[in-house]
């Protein structure tokens, strides 16, 4: 089964149960990890995992892990009944990883916090191979209907 997208399970459950705190200041520790097409990471993900991720052995310039990603406040757009959305984006505008090499193909970011354990998005970008080059994934624009996590209600 390939990687897919989607806001995992986990990540709405912990919201309810208050374990995750989505916060510029005093905020959880937040990270992105790279895996590869091979892996199966998608909205039934729990946590970080080891598993498939992208790793030295399979180039450089990666860390185990992946990068951590600046905290951000989450943000809505109104008060009415319907048509809203909370909404939020880690700060930074991207995600860098510098000197990256992959001889093996990955395609998915897993948003994670590191704080909690808890896997939080799954992001799927199409196969990449890089040699000795920089990746950067651009991050969308913190609002309704392009932040990276947006919960309508």
């Amino acid at each position: 089964m390939p990687n897919t997208s989607g806001i995992c399970v986990g990540f709405l459950l912990a919201i309810l149960k208050g374990q995750i705190k989505l916060l510029a200041s005093g905020g959880d520790t937040i990270k992105g990890a790279l895996y590869l097409t091979s892996a199966t990471i998608n909205a039934s993900t729990a946590n970080y995992t080891t598993s498939g991720e992208l790793t030295n052995g399979s180039g450089s310039g990666y860390t185990a892990g992946g990068a951590t990603l600046t905290n951000a406040n989450p943000s809505s757009n109104g008060t009415s009944t319907s048509g809203n959305a909370a909404f939020w984006t880690p700060a930074g505008g991207t995600i860098v990883w510098n000197a990256l090499t992959s001889s093996a193909a990955f395609d998915t970011l897993l948003v994670y916090d590191s704080t909690a354990g808890v896997a939080m998005s799954v992001h799927n970008f199409g196969a990449q191979n890089i040699t000795a080059g920089t990746l950067t994934l651009t991050l969308p624009t913190n609002a309704q209907g392009t932040a990276l996590i947006e919960l309508d209600y």
